[in-house]
Protein backbone atom coordinates (compact mmCIF):
# COMPACT_ATOMS: atom_id res chain seq x y z
CA UNK A 1 0.00 0.00 0.00
CA UNK A 2 1.16 3.24 1.06
CA UNK A 3 4.75 3.94 2.01
CA UNK A 4 6.05 5.02 5.43
CA UNK A 5 5.81 8.79 5.42
CA UNK A 6 8.97 10.96 5.18
CA UNK A 7 9.07 13.59 7.35
CA UNK A 8 11.57 16.64 6.66
CA UNK A 9 12.69 18.46 10.08
CA UNK A 10 13.05 22.45 10.06
CA UNK A 11 13.83 23.37 13.89
CA UNK A 12 10.65 22.70 15.94
CA UNK A 13 8.90 22.22 12.73
CA UNK A 14 7.87 18.76 10.74
CA UNK A 15 6.89 18.47 7.37
CA UNK A 16 5.52 15.84 4.89
CA UNK A 17 8.16 15.53 2.35
CA UNK A 18 6.59 13.59 -0.08
CA UNK A 19 3.65 15.86 -0.44
CA UNK A 20 5.88 18.97 -0.07
CA UNK A 21 7.94 17.52 -3.23
CA UNK A 22 4.61 16.34 -5.23
CA UNK A 23 2.84 20.23 -4.48
CA UNK A 24 5.96 22.12 -6.00
CA UNK A 25 5.43 20.32 -9.19
CA UNK A 26 1.70 20.31 -9.16
CA UNK A 27 2.10 24.14 -8.74
CA UNK A 28 5.20 24.28 -11.68
CA UNK A 29 2.85 22.03 -13.96
CA UNK A 30 -0.13 24.80 -13.23
CA UNK A 31 2.86 27.83 -14.02
CA UNK A 32 3.55 25.83 -16.70
CA UNK A 33 0.00 25.27 -18.24
CA UNK A 34 -0.61 29.32 -17.65
CA UNK A 35 2.42 30.49 -19.31
CA UNK A 36 1.59 28.45 -22.38
CA UNK A 37 -1.88 30.23 -22.31
CA UNK A 38 -1.10 33.45 -22.65
CA UNK A 39 2.28 33.28 -24.36
CA UNK A 40 0.35 34.29 -27.84
CA UNK A 41 -2.60 36.23 -26.11
CA UNK A 42 -4.60 37.85 -28.73
CA UNK A 43 -8.09 39.34 -28.77
CA UNK A 44 -8.45 37.39 -32.52
CA UNK A 45 -8.37 34.09 -33.17
CA UNK A 46 -6.87 32.49 -30.40
CA UNK A 47 -4.48 29.14 -30.10
CA UNK A 48 -5.49 25.85 -28.41
CA UNK A 49 -4.13 26.88 -25.02
CA UNK A 50 -5.90 30.13 -24.98
CA UNK A 51 -8.77 28.80 -25.77
CA UNK A 52 -8.36 25.87 -23.31
CA UNK A 53 -7.68 28.57 -20.63
CA UNK A 54 -10.27 31.01 -21.65
CA UNK A 55 -12.60 28.09 -21.61
CA UNK A 56 -11.92 27.29 -17.81
CA UNK A 57 -11.89 31.01 -17.05
CA UNK A 58 -15.45 30.96 -18.71
CA UNK A 59 -16.29 28.14 -16.67
CA UNK A 60 -15.14 29.44 -13.25
CA UNK A 61 -17.46 32.46 -13.92
CA UNK A 62 -20.43 30.49 -14.75
CA UNK A 63 -19.69 28.47 -11.28
CA UNK A 64 -20.10 32.09 -9.61
CA UNK A 65 -22.58 34.12 -11.05
CA UNK A 66 -24.80 30.98 -10.73
CA UNK A 67 -24.66 31.37 -6.95
CA UNK A 68 -23.84 35.06 -5.77
CA UNK A 69 -23.76 38.49 -7.45
CA UNK A 70 -20.56 38.42 -9.73
CA UNK A 71 -20.20 41.60 -8.50
CA UNK A 72 -18.79 41.10 -5.26
CA UNK A 73 -17.21 37.81 -6.81
CA UNK A 74 -14.99 39.29 -9.08
CA UNK A 75 -12.21 39.66 -6.91
CA UNK A 76 -12.22 36.38 -6.34
CA UNK A 77 -12.41 34.39 -9.72
CA UNK A 78 -8.65 34.42 -9.76
CA UNK A 79 -8.43 32.31 -6.09
CA UNK A 80 -11.09 30.10 -7.53
CA UNK A 81 -9.61 29.41 -11.06
CA UNK A 82 -6.16 28.51 -9.25
CA UNK A 83 -8.16 26.32 -6.21
CA UNK A 84 -9.82 24.59 -9.12
CA UNK A 85 -6.77 24.12 -10.97
CA UNK A 86 -4.77 23.21 -8.24
CA UNK A 87 -7.09 20.58 -6.36
CA UNK A 88 -7.69 18.26 -10.35
CA UNK A 89 -3.87 18.57 -11.01
CA UNK A 90 -3.42 17.22 -7.65
CA UNK A 91 -6.40 14.70 -7.73
CA UNK A 92 -4.27 13.52 -11.06
CA UNK A 93 -0.62 13.28 -9.83
CA UNK A 94 -1.42 9.94 -8.44
CA UNK A 95 -2.64 8.63 -11.48
CA UNK A 96 0.83 9.16 -13.07
CA UNK A 97 3.46 6.97 -13.41
CA UNK A 98 6.75 7.34 -12.20
CA UNK A 99 8.84 8.86 -15.00
CA UNK A 100 12.01 9.17 -12.60
CA UNK A 101 13.43 6.56 -13.71
CA UNK A 102 15.20 5.63 -11.18
CA UNK A 103 17.43 8.90 -10.97
CA UNK A 104 16.89 9.32 -7.72
CA UNK A 105 17.61 5.65 -6.54
CA UNK A 106 20.67 6.43 -4.84
CA UNK A 107 20.20 10.32 -4.21
CA UNK A 108 19.87 10.24 -0.07
CA UNK A 109 19.91 13.91 -0.01
CA UNK A 110 16.53 14.70 1.98
CA UNK A 111 15.62 11.06 1.25
CA UNK A 112 14.94 12.14 -2.16
CA UNK A 113 15.46 8.30 -3.18
CA UNK A 114 12.28 7.80 -0.65
CA UNK A 115 10.66 10.34 -2.14
CA UNK A 116 10.48 8.94 -5.36
CA UNK A 117 10.03 5.38 -5.36
CA UNK A 118 7.01 3.50 -6.37
CA UNK A 119 5.36 2.86 -9.49
CA UNK A 120 3.49 5.94 -9.32
CA UNK A 121 3.62 9.61 -7.77
CA UNK A 122 0.96 10.90 -5.37
CA UNK A 123 -1.73 13.41 -5.02
CA UNK A 124 -1.17 16.06 -2.40
CA UNK A 125 -4.26 16.00 -2.20
CA UNK A 126 -4.33 12.45 -0.24
CA UNK A 127 -2.54 13.88 2.24
CA UNK A 128 -4.91 15.20 4.88
CA UNK A 129 -2.98 18.09 5.69
CA UNK A 130 -3.18 19.28 2.29
CA UNK A 131 -7.25 19.42 2.50
CA UNK A 132 -7.65 21.21 5.51
CA UNK A 133 -5.16 23.66 4.55
CA UNK A 134 -7.45 24.07 1.47
CA UNK A 135 -10.52 24.48 3.95
CA UNK A 136 -9.13 26.00 6.68
CA UNK A 137 -8.10 28.71 3.46
CA UNK A 138 -12.05 29.21 2.42
CA UNK A 139 -13.66 29.44 5.52
CA UNK A 140 -11.05 32.31 6.59
CA UNK A 141 -12.06 33.75 2.58
CA UNK A 142 -15.82 33.12 3.98
CA UNK A 143 -15.67 35.00 7.18
CA UNK A 144 -13.27 38.23 5.64
CA UNK A 145 -15.81 38.24 2.57
CA UNK A 146 -18.89 38.65 5.39
CA UNK A 147 -17.16 40.75 7.30
CA UNK A 148 -16.25 42.71 4.04
CA UNK A 149 -20.21 43.29 2.87
CA UNK A 150 -21.79 43.10 5.95
CA UNK A 151 -19.60 44.60 8.29
CA UNK A 152 -20.35 43.58 12.36
CA UNK A 153 -23.67 42.46 10.60
CA UNK A 154 -22.42 39.08 9.31
CA UNK A 155 -22.02 37.84 13.47
CA UNK A 156 -25.93 38.43 13.86
CA UNK A 157 -26.99 35.37 11.70
CA UNK A 158 -25.05 33.19 14.31
CA UNK A 159 -27.40 34.54 17.11
CA UNK A 160 -30.81 33.60 15.14
CA UNK A 161 -33.64 33.42 14.79
CA UNK A 162 -32.85 32.63 18.55
CA UNK A 163 -29.21 33.32 20.49
CA UNK A 164 -29.58 29.21 21.62
CA UNK A 165 -28.84 28.50 18.27
CA UNK A 166 -25.06 29.82 18.45
CA UNK A 167 -24.16 26.84 19.45
CA UNK A 168 -25.38 25.35 16.50
CA UNK A 169 -24.32 27.70 14.16
CA UNK A 170 -21.26 27.06 15.99
CA UNK A 171 -20.97 23.24 14.98
CA UNK A 172 -22.11 24.40 11.50
CA UNK A 173 -18.96 26.79 11.05
CA UNK A 174 -16.42 23.46 12.25
CA UNK A 175 -18.03 20.71 10.66
CA UNK A 176 -18.06 22.87 6.96
CA UNK A 177 -14.33 22.88 7.08
CA UNK A 178 -14.27 19.35 8.29
CA UNK A 179 -16.72 18.14 5.43
CA UNK A 180 -14.80 19.67 2.58
CA UNK A 181 -11.38 18.27 3.53
CA UNK A 182 -12.74 14.82 4.21
CA UNK A 183 -14.71 14.45 1.74
CA UNK A 184 -11.38 15.61 -0.62
CA UNK A 185 -9.30 13.47 1.19
CA UNK A 186 -11.03 10.50 1.49
CA UNK A 187 -12.31 10.15 -2.19
CA UNK A 188 -8.56 10.61 -3.42
CA UNK A 189 -6.59 8.24 -0.97
CA UNK A 190 -8.89 6.05 -1.30
CA UNK A 191 -8.24 5.89 -5.23
CA UNK A 192 -4.95 5.64 -4.83
CA UNK A 193 -5.07 3.03 -2.11
CA UNK A 194 -7.18 0.79 -4.72
CA UNK A 195 -4.86 1.76 -8.00
CA UNK A 196 -1.98 0.03 -5.73
CA UNK A 197 -3.93 -3.11 -4.92
CA UNK A 198 -4.83 -3.50 -8.94
CA UNK A 199 -1.15 -3.21 -9.67
CA UNK A 200 -0.80 -6.00 -7.31
CA UNK A 201 -3.55 -8.63 -8.58
CA UNK A 202 -1.52 -11.39 -10.59
CA UNK A 203 -0.38 -10.78 -14.03
CA UNK A 204 -2.50 -13.58 -15.79
CA UNK A 205 -5.88 -11.80 -14.66
CA UNK A 206 -7.91 -10.17 -17.83
CA UNK A 207 -4.87 -9.48 -20.28
CA UNK A 208 -2.09 -9.12 -17.40
CA UNK A 209 -4.47 -6.54 -15.31
CA UNK A 210 -4.55 -4.09 -18.21
CA UNK A 211 -8.01 -3.98 -18.63
CA UNK A 212 -9.22 -3.52 -14.58
CA UNK A 213 -5.93 -0.97 -14.18
CA UNK A 214 -7.84 1.08 -17.23
CA UNK A 215 -11.75 0.89 -16.10
CA UNK A 216 -10.25 2.15 -12.82
CA UNK A 217 -7.90 4.49 -13.65
CA UNK A 218 -10.38 6.05 -15.53
CA UNK A 219 -13.06 6.34 -13.44
CA UNK A 220 -10.15 7.81 -10.97
CA UNK A 221 -9.82 10.57 -13.39
CA UNK A 222 -14.34 11.58 -13.53
CA UNK A 223 -13.62 11.32 -9.27
CA UNK A 224 -10.61 13.84 -8.95
CA UNK A 225 -12.20 16.46 -11.78
CA UNK A 226 -16.15 15.97 -10.17
CA UNK A 227 -13.91 16.20 -6.72
CA UNK A 228 -11.87 19.40 -7.77
CA UNK A 229 -15.40 21.03 -8.99
CA UNK A 230 -17.41 20.27 -5.65
CA UNK A 231 -14.51 21.99 -3.55
CA UNK A 232 -14.71 24.62 -6.00
CA UNK A 233 -18.71 24.97 -5.75
CA UNK A 234 -19.17 24.02 -2.10
CA UNK A 235 -16.60 27.38 -1.56
CA UNK A 236 -18.47 29.60 -3.94
CA UNK A 237 -21.80 28.46 -2.08
CA UNK A 238 -20.29 29.33 1.27
CA UNK A 239 -19.05 32.55 0.37
CA UNK A 240 -22.32 33.60 -1.27
CA UNK A 241 -23.97 32.92 2.03
CA UNK A 242 -21.41 35.11 3.63
CA UNK A 243 -22.01 38.09 1.83
CA UNK A 244 -25.87 37.81 1.19
CA UNK A 245 -27.67 39.98 2.31
CA UNK A 246 -30.41 38.04 3.50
Amino acid sequence: MHEETILWHLGSMTFHAKTLVMTWMVMVVILLFVLLGVRNLTSGKPGKMQNVLEWMIDFVRKLVSDNMDLEKARPLLGYLLTLILFVFVSNMFGLLPNFTLNLFHNVEFAQLNKIFEGASWMSPTADINTTVALALLTMVLVVRMGIKYQGSHYFKHFLEPHPVFVLIHGIDMISKPMTLAFRLFGNIYAGEILISVILMLPGVWVFGGILPDTIWLAFSIFIGAIQSYVFTVLTTAYVAQAVGEE
